[in-house]
């Protein structure tokens, strides 16, 4: 699935029917998102996320939040499978966190990068083997879909109108063309997809 410029770039992320990655009360208020996490489709898709992924990527706050809680979850012999497979890969994995505020690596297998999203997948991408996951960092994503360096999209959408909050898809992105690859809804409407960039 690479190219000759190097590895798959993929990108995670979870909207509302109005494009919101966080709702009106800012960038802590998932609460149109709670009730569809937990899901079958959600984990399953979850799963697909990380399975050919040999990097994360990771905006500062979402590598402070995924340390904080995956870890544990990694450990815990109850946890649902496929959550403790993402946890133990999250681990495991080279992580990259991008940030201008952290001065060092606090999880084992990560490094800091103080530089812009673009430069750091593209010099990324021309080493090593495996996709480069950017793991639900919006902040990072946005950046890239504007240098047209995303390959895949995995988005989750969930059947909720938060009225308010973040939109992924800004006003001023390059014009480009999206494969459905994969698609699966749930019980409750929210819906797995997978884009492949057009090219």
């Amino acid at each position: 699935m690479t190219d000759s410029t190097g590895r798959r770039v993929t990108a995670n992320l979870a909207l509302t029917l109005d494009g919101r990655y966080n709702g009106p009360g800012g960038p802590g208020d998932f609460a149109a998102f709670a009730p569809y996490v937990t899901t079958d489709v959600a984990r399953d898709h979850m799963t697909r996320i990380w399975e050919s992924a040999t990097t994360a990527v990771l905006g500062r706050l979402n590598a402070e939040g995924f340390m904080g809680y995956w870890p544990s979850v990694a450990e815990d012999e109850n946890a649902d499978p496929r959550d403790r497979g993402y946890a133990k890969w999250l681990v495991d994995t080279e992580k990259v966190v991008l940030s201008t505020t952290l001065a060092e690596a606090r999880w084992e297998r990560t490094r800091v990068v103080n530089a812009p999203a673009a430069d750091v997948v593209a010099a990324l991408k021309a080493t090593g083997e495996g996709d480069i996951l950017v793991n639900s960092s919006p902040s990072l994503i946005k950046p890239l879909l504007s240098a047209d360096l995303v390959d895949r999209l995995y988005l989750m959408i969930f059947p909720e109108i938060a009225g308010g909050g973040q939109r992924l898809f800004d006003d001023g992105l390059p014009a480009t063309t999206w494969t459905l690859t994969h698609q699966e809804t749930g019980a409750l409407g929210e819906i797995a997809m997978v884009y492949d960039r057009a090219r």
